[in-house]
């Protein structure tokens, strides 16, 4: 019973971080701002998906898991390297 209620809290959690998320892939001010709200949206998804893992006691989803962090990690890198990098002089 206890684990249920931590669960909805958790859910609930997750919900309000990935509309947070959302918001500021939508009104980012610069395309740094909206790769990083999206790398934070697909680690809320991955903690949303091992705390559902945890309460449930399965690992069903542990290779969307491992392609989740995969995905987010070459996104991430190929942004960082196909962006013009600014002078600070």
């Amino acid at each position: 019973m206890m684990l249920q209620v931590v669960g909805l809290i958790a859910g609930g959690l997750f919900a309000l971080s990935g509309l947070f998320s959302v918001y500021r892939i939508v009104r980012g001010p610069s395309v740094l701002d909206r790769v990083i709200a999206s790398d934070v949206l697909v680690a809320t998804v991955i903690c949303a998906l091992g705390a559902e893992m945890a309460i449930n006691r399965h690992t069903d989803n542990l290779p969307v898991l491992l392609v989740l962090a995969l995905f987010a990690v070459l996104g991430s890198l190929s942004v960082a390297r196909f962006l013009p990098a600014r002078d600070s002089a």
